[in-house]
């Protein structure tokens, strides 16, 4: 059989550098581990300390005293930072959220719990309305069902203030409403939490892999409409570059792209037109497919989990949030 050869062949043989594992090891362009990873966490406000949540197999809710155990092994693992999302009790939601800005509510036990545990471990805690609200949107809304910009981000701020003075060490404005990270900015300021960083979702895209979360938080039932007013479209990506400037502008310290898999073309161009440490949102969607089709012997789930992990960051993202922290942790150590 004649064959055609390329005049460079064989001289480059690009599998030479393939053909075994210390090489392929040596010239890997993209290196994950435990320091890349954040865990996303739910937690809850009951006495039961795991309660397993049916839309995403393998996760559980934690009570106080388990997110303070899990705060230890993170600094164990090597893991820097646990994101925490709340599920909170029915009876304490309101259309305005109100329980958000409880002094002594779940989200800043807990914030002080895992502080105590493990200083160490930075906590980082989202700003929104939706775990709170008897709607399930992220903010204030009008007879209409509109979510309302200013008067949602005035309660944002009060939010954020709470989660500082508990001693988290990020506020994540997740709700996607314009202005509030220089609201938020500015009365950290004011009450002197200079040193609390904003993670801004700044990027958020009004996405379809958010639903096995709102199980997890409970809001998926109270949820009325849906949230294209104020989340990103889809079809944009220009769109993506003028948040994240205008959030940078406000004073956010760092940017994130939410959802992960679907959008790395924007983790790509956030994090090399900008300059500033990019995080990606492995979502609950992205989770739950890689679970339920591991668990149905379609794909291998812990090859599939350390490929996405890793695309992340050959997109340029500084760090993940992830559900899948604390087993690849396990795993890259």
């Amino acid at each position: 059989m004649s064959v055609s050869l390329t005049p460079n062949f064989p001289a480059t043989r690009l599998r030479r550098l393939r053909q075994a594992a210390w090489i392929r090891s040596l010239t890997a362009e993209h290196v994950l581990t435990p320091a890349d990873l954040i865990w996303s966490m739910v937690v809850h406000d009951g006495d039961e300390a795991r309660i397993p949540v049916d839309a995403m197999p393998g996760l559980e809710r934690l009570n106080v005293k388990e997110a303070s155990a899990a705060a230890v092994r993170a600094k164990d693992l090597g893991i820097p930072a646990i994101a925490i999302f709340p599920h909170i009790n029915p009876a304490h939601k309101d259309e305005e959220g109100s329980e958000s800005l409880n002094p002594d509510g779940l989200i800043p036990t807990v914030i002080k719990a895992m502080k105590d545990a493990a200083p160490e471990v930075g906590v980082i805690c989202d700003v929104a309305l939706d775990p709170f609200t008897s709607h399930g949107h992220d903010g204030l809304i009008d007879e209409t069902g509109y979510v309302l910009n200013d008067e949602t981000s005035a309660v944002l701020v009060e939010q954020a203030l709470v989660q500082a003075e508990a001693g988290a060490d990020v506020v994540a404005p997740s709700d996607m409403m314009d202005g509030r990270i220089g609201a938020i900015r500015t009365a950290l300021e004011e009450a002197g939490h200079t040193n609390t960083l904003i993670l801004s979702y700044a990027a958020k895209y009004a996405s379809g892999f958010y639903g096995p979360y709102r199980e997890a938080i409970g809001s998926a039932t109270a949820l009325i409409g849906d949230k294209k007013t104020y989340q990103q479209d889809p079809a944009n990506s220009d769109e993506a570059m003028r948040e994240v400037a205008m959030d940078i502008a406000e004073g956010a310290d760092m940017v994130m792209v939410k959802p992960g898999l679907p959008y790395l073309d924007i983790v790509r161009r956030v994090s090399e037109t900008f300059k500033v440490p990019t995080f990606a949102f492995q979502v609950s969607g992205e989770y739950a497919m890689i679970q339920a089709a591991a668990q149905n012997g379609w794909i291998d789930g812990e090859r599939v989990m350390m490929e996405t992990l890793l695309s992340f960051k050959r997109a340029g993202a500084s760090g993940i949030i992830t559900y899948f922290a604390e087993t690849a942790a396990k795993k890259l150590n």
